[in-house]
């Protein structure tokens, strides 16, 4: 909804994304952290790694050293879109990928909660204005740096390649319905087809993008618990969501190697602080690092 409360046009994101990201820029509101990029190649998937310049883990150090929420309040200049009653969609603030876009609960809500069917329309409604991958870190060691719940995406680019490093194996994913696995994958995981008509009536299809999202985490053995407080959480896990695939993989720790890694890193794309972690990377292979920080496979 606008401030009249209105639903966004899906047709008008991307120029808001834009827009703002321009305006956030003049303002100074935003810090695209320099990089250099690698590729390392490991199990069929070529992976994008990326080094942070020496600048950019000074800026790392200032996030780290954050502890107040940064989205309550949220800062105006960083404003994308009220998406709905319940979700607002804001700049990533410190972002390594342009057009980085948060996708954010208005009022606090744990990283650690499930997703909720309001947290599967405000996702299906940016997926429907931008072609790119959502991704959720559910919990610290899924890679969260934040408390405050929030969903996130980045706009894919059309490359003649793979425009996700991962999606090469997941082309041969076996499927029992609409949910499966990849064989290429040597970890626990869940793969499931997106339903595009979803993407047409965000708020009518949440309730089923809803339930297949519960059927992955069930299918991998993650419930839904209530904490001594009353809050609903599962066990840590990664959800990636692009328009044509979803993959949930559940997380046994956040880092490999003092290499902390996201859901980016099962979609084939990691962060490194330096030329070092770089080069463990490419001596223990990448793939090996993401099976190090998932659950095994069952035998």
């Amino acid at each position: 909804m606008d401030r009249f409360g209105h639903a966004p046009n899906p047709g008008t994101l991307w120029s808001s994304l834009t827009a703002r990201t321009a305006h956030a820029r003049d303002r100074g509101a935003i810090l695209s952290v320099p990089t250099t990029s690698e590729r390392i190649e490991q199990g069929g998937v070529t992976f994008q790694v990326r080094i942070l310049a020496t600048l950019a883990r000074k800026v790392e150090a200032t996030v780290a050293q954050q502890s107040a929420d940064p989205f309550l309040p949220y800062d105006p200049d960083l404003f994308v879109a009220d998406l709905s009653p319940t979700h607002v969609a804001l700049l990533n603030k410190f972002n390594v990928v342009d057009h980085h876009l948060l996708i954010v609960t208005r009022a606090f809500e744990e990283q650690e909660s499930p997703l909720t069917g309001r947290d599967c329309e405000a996702l299906l409604s940016c997926l429907a204005g931008i072609d790119g991958l959502g991704f959720y870190n559910a919990g610290p060691a899924a890679g969260a740096s934040q408390r405050h719940k929030h969903l996130q995406l980045i706009p894919l680019s059309d490359s003649t390649g793979p425009r996700v490093p991962i999606e090469p194996l997941l082309r041969s994913a076996r499927l029992n319905g609409v949910t499966g696995v990849v064989p290429g994958l040597p970890f626990l995981h869940m793969y499931a087809s997106m339903d595009r008509s979803w993407l047409e009536r965000p708020a009518e299809s949440a309730g089923e993008f809803l339930a297949r999202y519960r059927t992955m985490l069930q299918a991998v053995g993650l419930t839904v618990e209530a904490t001594p407080e009353g809050r609903e959480r599962t066990g840590p896990y990664n959800l990636l969501v692009t328009r044509q695939w979803l993959l949930l993989v559940p997380r046994s720790e956040e880092c490999f190697e003092g290499i902390s890694i996201n859901a980016l890193g099962f979609a084939g794309a990691l962060l490194v602080k330096d030329a070092v972690q770089c080069e463990l990377l490419r001596r223990r292979g990448p793939m090996t690092a993401l099976q190090e920080v998932a659950l095994p496979k069952p035998v």
